[in-house]
C-alpha cells in the first residue's frame, strides 16, 4: 500500500512540475493584448489559464493527501516491533558481551571473532 501511494506521489509531483512550467506568467497577458499572438492557443481565446489552474489545483490537493498518507505510514513503521529472525552473527555477538552481573574473569576471551565474508 505504501509503495503504491509513493508511486502516485511521484507521478503527481512530476505532473505538477510540468503543469507549472506550462503556465504563463501574469505579464504574458499584457503582451497578448498588443498582438503577441498568444490569444490563438489550443485552449481557446481565454487561454489555458483556467484549465491549467484548475488541473494544478487538483494535483496540489492530491499531492497534499499523498504526503499526509506517507507521513502516517512513516510514523506507524517506527512504532511497529521488529519482526523476523535475527542474524546468527548478531546472536553470537550478544552472547559474548559481558553483562554487569558477570565477573571479568568468567568472560570467555577465546571466543572466535566473527568477520564479514567477502562472498
Amino acid at each position: 500500500m505504501q509503495v503504491a501511494i509513493l508511486m502516485i506521489h511521484v507521478v503527481i509531483a512530476i505532473a505538477l512540475v510540468v503543469l507549472i512550467l506550462l503556465q504563463q506568467g501574469k505579464g504574458a497577458d499584457a503582451g497578448a493584448s498588443f498582438g503577441g499572438g498568444a490569444s490563438q492557443t489550443v485552449f481557446g481565446s481565454r487561454g489555458s489559464g483556467s484549465f491549467l489552474s484548475r488541473t494544478t489545483g487538483v494535483l496540489v490537493a492530491g499531492f497534499f493527501v499523498t504526503s499526509l498518507a506517507l507521513a502516517f505510514f512513516a510514523t506507524q513503521a517506527g512504532q511497529a516491533p521488529e519482526a523476523g529472525i535475527p542474524d546468527a552473527r548478531l546472536i553470537e555477538q550478544q552472547r559474548s558481551v559481558p553483562t554487569l552481573d558477570e565477573d571479568a574473569s568468567s568472560v570467555d576471551n577465546t571466543a572466535p571473532v566473527l568477520e564479514e565474508s567477502s562472498e
